[in-house]
């Protein structure tokens, strides 16, 4: 195994730096925090993605199945073993093709576009809720107003006796830390702008 894996991180290095990290009982590698290929038990697998899964199947690539205790788990990465033994000519784009689709998808999972609500630190269901119905539909809506606005706003729609905490949740939500880890100071100026 140390042979292919060992081989194989000499051909990944003319495709940028790459990160090792232990990863479904082998070896992951990643480009900027994105997994892109995978050594386990002297197999090499990629990730496909739209139109490089197609070209990784025209290839008759195995998908790569995850053998966990209880069950299974199929994910996006096929078998290239093959392809590199030969050298196949696609190879090279493919794995170009890879790189470039794992960033993406990483960025954009990262992303604020790909976010609700719920997702921010300190929200969940019922908050996210009545943010919608204090007109607050989205995140970008959601960064766009200050702690203080958000909780104006939310008293509007649900009442006055909406509980305080929640906006330090906001605060919280906007600066990325759970609203416990607030100073008493940033709590306090808070409490004066409502």
């Amino acid at each position: 195994m140390l042979e292919v894996k060992s081989g194989f991180v000499e051909y990944l290095s003319q495709f940028g730096e790459t990160e090792k990290r232990s990863m479904f009982g082998g070896t992951g590698f990643f480009v900027s925090g994105a997994m892109f290929s995978l050594v386990k038990e002297e197999r090499i697998y990629l990730r496909g993605g739209a139109d490089l899964t197609d070209a990784l199947l025209a290839k008759e690539c195995k998908k790569f199945v995850h053998v966990k205790k209880s069950s299974t788990a199929i994910v996006n990465y096929y078998d290239i073993t093959d392809l590199y033994d030969a050298e196949d000519e696609g190879l090279d784009a493919m794995v170009k093709k890879s790189v470039v689709n794992s960033v993406a998808e990483k960025e954009y999972r990262d992303s604020k576009l790909n976010k609700r609500l719920r997702d921010l630190p300190n929200l969940r269901l019922t908050i996210e809720r009545m943010l919608k119905k204090a007109g607050v539909v989205d995140v970008d809506t959601f960064f766009s107003m200050s702690p203080e606005e958000l909780f104006r706003k939310v008293q509007e729609a649900h009442g006055y006796d909406v509980d305080i905490k929640l906006l330090w949740m906001f605060a919280g939500a906007q600066t990325g830390v759970h609203y416990t880890l607030l100073s008493e100071e940033t709590k306090q100026n808070l409490l004066r702008a409502v």
